[in-house]
């Protein structure tokens, strides 16, 4: 099935500047949001297949204009994350459907490889509700340098029936980064943990 997407809100967060120290190149993240109608709202249904098939048409989209905002080749991309905020006629399992079974598969795709797990988050929410994007390395788990989050929000969304989908990807991790853990150029790239 195709997603009924009402709005779709991209953006790009640039650090230039942090505890007074140029942070050279910036860091940036850039968050994708896909304002999606629930067909499930106001009624309980057993099978979410559905809502499986429109994750995986919302990882390739919201992946692909996120590698896009940050002008950058899907390799190059570092970090990557997803969430959802559900309105109140749905229920959390309709995120965790949009989510788990077919989002990461084309959003790996869309960033080139990703061999660690897609950090996600999950909530219930009225319009205005903001969510934080959890972010790990595409790669490898324990790359403590890339553990961080963009706050995903849209004004008017999610109304009563639909779902908010946000997916992140960053070029870089945090500025500065010193609490040690495996560092990116130490990476394998092999089990998505080292």
């Amino acid at each position: 099935m195709k997603s009924v997407i009402r709005k779709l809100v991209v953006s790009v967060e640039e650090t230039h500047v942090e505890i007074g120290r140029e942070v050279s190149p910036p860091t940036r993240k850039a968050v994708a949001i896909a304002v999606i109608a629930n067909p499930f709202a106001g009624r309980y249904v057993e099978s979410l297949d559905e809502l499986s098939a429109i994750g995986e048409e919302l990882g390739e989209l919201l992946g692909r204009r996120c590698v896009q905002a940050l002008g950058i080749e899907p390799a190059a991309a570092e970090s990557y994350g997803k969430a959802a905020i559900v309105g109140e006629a749905g229920e959390l399992e309709h995120a965790a459907a949009i989510l788990h079974p077919k989002l990461g598969a084309p959003l790996r795709k869309a960033v080139q490889k990703g061999a660690a797990l897609v950090p996600s988050a999950k909530k219930m929410g009225a319009p205005g509700t903001p969510i934080d994007v959890p972010l790990g390395h595409k790669d490898a788990a324990f790359v403590r340098s890339h553990f961080d989050a963009i706050e995903a929000r849209v004004a008017d969304a999610p109304r009563a029936a639909e779902i908010v989908v946000a997916v992140a990807v960053t070029d870089s991790g945090r500025p500065f980064p010193r609490v040690g853990g495996l560092q990116k150029n130490e990476i394998k790239g092999e089990d998505g943990l080292r």
